[in-house]
């Protein structure tokens, strides 16, 4: 078949390389527009913009599928369109251009965590099972027939950003499976059963470490938030960002137990107090720095330092290794 492929980060990537290595022609690649990145703002490509550039692909970049887009991708007079983390949604009449429509592959177990960051909400649930799902686009929220779904247990300790880049590999085949099916008409999509959650995009505020919870609810959200938008306290007014965290122990090596956001120097880590127990800082950073070993960070202060809940909103606080 021809396949127009729309997709933007690195979970994206390994779709597209599958796609390009199978018996179907990629005739265009939908991505979104360079975006400024690092300090100095250099307007990069996104990672689908680079693999297509690498696979000699055509790349079509807009921030909206909208009709200069759809008219774009219409004259690549695709079969089907396959779509994996675009970052935009696809309405009519594009939804219905190719004649096999767009299949998603979305990174849960649908209906759970139907949305933008469906594993980062997963993992701050608390959720030891996850997976990916390949699915008919429609215009409902990821609400269409599922064509084919696989699960995976996460192993503890494991990140939002770690968790991705496995469902990437994985769901690539996956993605792969299901194309080759609908080429010779033997794929089959059956309906979403259960009750839906949402799992909408991520904001810094999402980040903040309510040490009032138990430890492990805080490395849930840790896990969850980490790389993006990233894990953080907020101790004496400043963002500290939290890199590299573990379960600490219930008591300090001098038997105390820590109070919700009262800090102890452990060897080489910090260990920091949650409602039931303590949370091991191990790598972290402080606003305007870089990432250090959370003993160096301490050692540097001048003073015991202090937790405190976010209380402020996020923007009033300087941003971690920003300058």
């Amino acid at each position: 078949m021809r396949i127009v492929f729309a997709g933007t980060p690195a979970p994206a990537v390994p779709s597209l390389q599958a796609l390009a290595a199978s018996a179907h022609e990629i005739v265009g690649v939908v991505t979104r527009t360079d975006a400024p990145l690092g300090r100095k703002r250099v307007l990069t490509p996104s990672a689908v913009a680079q693999a297509a550039d690498d696979l000699g692909l055509p790349v079509i970049k807009t921030d909206r599928l909208d009709a200069e887009a759809t008219a774009a991708i219409t004259a690549l007079d695709p079969d089907l369109g396959v779509i994996v983390a675009y970052g935009g949604l696809v309405r009519e009449p594009l939804l219905s251009a190719p004649p096999h429509g767009w299949i998603n592959l979305h990174f849960s177990v649908l209906p759970r965590w139907r949305g933008a960051a469906p594993v980062q909400h997963a993992l701050i649930a608390g959720d030891r099972t996850t997976g990916a799902a390949v699915f008919q686009l429609v215009p409902a929220l990821d609400a269409g027939d599922v064509y084919a779904q696989l699960r995976y247990d996460v192993p503890r300790g494991q990140t939002a950003g770690e968790v991705l880049d496995v469902l990437a590999s994985l769901g690539a085949g996956l993605v792969t499976e299901v194309v080759d099916d609908i080429a010779t008409g033997t794929a089959h999509a059956t309906a979403q059963q259960g009750e839906p959650t949402l799992a909408p995009k991520l904001t810094l505020a999402d980040g903040a470490l309510d040490l009032e919870a138990s430890a492990d609810v805080v490395l849930d959200r840790y896990r969850g938030t980490t790389p993006e938008p990233g894990a953080h306290l907020v101790v004496d007014d400043q963002r500290l960002k939290v890199l590299d965290a573990f379960r600490g122990p219930d008591v300090t090596a001098d038997g105390e137990r820590l109070a919700p956001g009262a800090f102890a120097l452990s060897g080489r880590d910090v260990l920091v107090g949650a409602a039931d127990g303590t949370v091991l800082l191990k790598t972290v950073q402080p606003a305007g720095k870089g990432a250090m070993a959370a003993a160096d960070w301490w050692r540097g202060l001048r003073g015991i330092p202090r937790a405190a809940l976010l209380s402020e909103p996020a923007s009033s606080l300087p941003e971690a290794g920003a300058r």
